[in-house]
């Protein structure tokens, strides 16, 4: 069984930063593209950031870049580290999982296996 869980969400004020873990668990094999979605009542869920299999190949939504950084610090492990959060970065953010069938990231909800949970942000103005 393979289970993935978020935690790191919390309440903060504008231009706070929170780190977000995803941590596989149960046993797995071989390494994983992963992904943080995000997703809000009446609003599809949207990726927010996306990263490969081996950490080597990265992708930011345009609302999020320069802001939120994606990593790996080993293959079945992942972080989202936001800064300058704004009121509108509010949302239950969901981390994803795949076994990959190529090189690259993915960015669609149907493209991922494994989901968590979510955790919650919410940022105060």
């Amino acid at each position: 069984q393979v289970r993935l869980e978020e935690s790191g969400g919390g309440l903060v004020q504008a231009g706070d930063s929170l780190r977000l873990s995803c941590e596989v668990i149960g046993e797995a094999f071989g390494a994983y593209a992963m992904g943080w979605f995000r997703q809000v009542p009446g609003k599809e869920r949207e990726c927010v950031a996306a990263i490969n299999w081996n950490g080597g190949s990265t992708y930011y939504a345009d609302s999020v870049k320069d802001r939120f950084t994606i990593a790996k610090d080993h293959a079945k492990n992942m972080y989202l580290q936001m800064d300058s959060l704004k009121p509108e970065d509010t949302a239950v953010y969901y981390c994803a999982a795949v076994p990959p069938r190529q090189g690259s990231y993915y960015t669609q909800v149907d493209e991922y296996r494994y989901w968590g949970q979510g955790t919650r942000v919410t940022v105060s103005s």
